[in-house]
């Protein structure tokens, strides 16, 4: 069965534990900023960030390993690929660094490696070592309030229906990944237009 992450905007503290155990799971070094680069925390150094909004929300982002991923489909040589717990995950020795998959993904996620004579790709993988051996993700282990939880993706679907329904006042009708570009691994519930 496949795989998700649910995060509850609306729990969300911003302690950036989330943030700190992918680096140490993934083995991340300090990110050398790029004024090139888009300003949204991500970088080949930092697969998952917190953005913080000017009224006190905190919204994760990171991979939404997609149910049809763009990226998957425009690697011409394989180096990205869907497996069956619904991470997208890469090879970096089959990556040639033609940065397509930059280009198709529609969250713009895939960062390039800069710091690498040979360089290639990298984005969060959903911590997959940690999934083929009965773990969660690091990120969804830490939190300290379970804004963002891991699971079944259709148990975390009906949970996520579920708080909405016992909680309209809390939560906009919408679950964010549902269905946007075919459906996601990645959902969101919110009190506010997430604008993806």
């Amino acid at each position: 069965m496949s795989k998700a992450i649910l995060t509850d905007i609306t729990k969300c503290i911003g302690c950036l534990k989330c943030v700190s155990a992918c680096k140490k799971e993934n083995k991340l070094e300090m990110d050398v900023p790029r004024i090139w680069q888009k300003n949204d925390g991500l970088s080949a150094e930092n697969w998952t960030s917190i953005i913080q909004k000017p009224d006190k929300h905190y919204i994760r982002k990171q991979c939404r390993h997609c149910l049809e991923p763009a990226c998957v489909t425009v690697c011409p040589v394989g180096a990205l690929h869907k497996t069956e717990t619904g991470a997208v995950v890469y090879d970096k020795d089959k990556c040639l660094g033609c940065r397509y998959c930059m280009m198709a993904c529609p969250y713009g996620i895939p960062r390039y490696d800069w710091d690498e004579p040979v360089p290639y790709i990298r984005k969060c993988i959903l911590c997959y070592d940690r999934l083929k051996n009965n773990q969660q993700p690091a990120c969804t282990e830490i939190c300290p309030v379970k804004a963002t939880i891991f699971g079944e993706r259709d148990e975390l679907l009906k949970l996520a229906h579920q708080q909405i329904k016992d909680n309209p006042d809390r939560y906009i009708d919408k679950v964010w990944g549902e269905f946007e570009i075919g459906g996601t691994s990645v959902f969101y519930i919110s009190d506010i237009d997430l604008g993806f």
